[in-house]
C-alpha cells in the first residue's frame, strides 16, 4: 500500500447530515424573523463551518452580505448551536457503502477532518456508530478550517505518520484545497456538498462517483 494513513472529511463524504442543519438553521431564522430557506440552498451553503453557513443564511446568498450586522450574526450563531445541539444525528445518515468502506482499511490508521465543532462531530459520530473507526478527531474549533492546509497537518502530526505518506478523502473544494497546500494527494467524491462546482476543475489525484470506488485507489501499491 503506497498510504500509510487516511483522511476523511465527515459531512457530505461519510455523512449526509444537511436534513439537521436546514432543520436547525430555519429554527434559527424564524426566531430572529427572519426568511426562512430551502434545502437546496442549505446543501449547497454547508462545508466552511457554522459560522459561515448561519451567515449565509441570514444573508439568504452564498455570498455573506457586507451589510450583514455582526451582533445579529453572533446571536444567530449562538441560536444555532442550541437547536443543532437538540437535532444532531437524528435525521443524519451514512452515505450508501461508507461502513464497508471503512472496514476495508480496519488495520490503517484514519483521522476525521472536519470544519464541523468538536462537540457537534463527537456526538454525531457516537450517533452513527462511527467513533470506533478513527484514531483521532481534528475539528473546525482545534485549529484553522479547510481550506487552510493546517488541520491535515495537524492530524498528520497527531497519527504520527508524514504528510506525504496519506492521502485525503472529501467532497468539496475546500477539501481539495487543503490537501494540495499540505502536499496531501487527494480523492474526491461527487456525491457530497461540492457548492455547486465541478470538482475536476480543481485538478484532484482521484474523482470518484461512489465510496468503495476509493478502496482500489487507496490498496495500489
Amino acid at each position: 500500500m503506497r498510504f500509510e494513513g487516511i483522511l476523511f472529511d465527515l459531512d457530505g463524504t461519510l455523512v449526509d447530515s444537511v436534513e439537521d442543519m436546514y432543520m436547525a438553521l430555519n429554527l434559527t431564522l424564524s426566531e430572529l424573523a427572519h426568511p426562512i430557506v430551502s434545502h437546496t440552498l442549505v446543501r449547497e451553503w454547508v462545508g466552511n463551518g457554522i459560522d459561515m453557513l448561519v451567515k449565509r443564511g441570514l444573508s439568504g446568498s452564498h455570498e455573506v452580505s457586507e451589510d450583514l450586522c455582526e451582533s445579529l450574526a453572533h446571536t444567530a450563531i449562538e441560536r444555532f448551536k442550541v437547536h443543532y445541539d437538540e437535532l444532531v444525528g437524528q435525521y443524519a445518515g451514512l452515505y450508501p457503502h461508507v461502513e464497508t468502506g471503512l472496514s476495508a482499511f480496519a488495520t490503517v490508521p484514519k483521522a476525521i477532518v472536519t470544519n464541523k465543532n468538536r462537540a457537534f462531530t463527537l456526538k454525531l459520530l457516537d450517533k452513527l456508530n462511527l467513533t470506533s473507526h478513527f484514531d483521532c478527531i481534528v475539528c473546525g474549533d482545534d485549529t484553522d478550517k479547510k481550506p487552510s492546509p493546517a488541520p491535515l497537518l495537524l492530524a498528520a502530526e497527531r497519527l504520527g505518520i508524514p504528510a506525504n505518506k496519506l492521502i485525503m478523502v472529501g467532497d468539496s473544494k475546500s477539501d481539495i484545497l487543503a490537501a494540495q497546500g499540505a502536499k496531501i494527494p487527494v480523492i474526491a467524491l461527487n456525491y457530497g456538498y461540492n457548492q455547486g462546482f465541478d470538482l475536476k476543475e480543481f485538478n484532484p489525484q482521484y474523482l470518484c462517483d461512489g465510496f468503495l470506488d476509493i478502496i482500489p485507489i487507496i490498496n495500489q501499491r
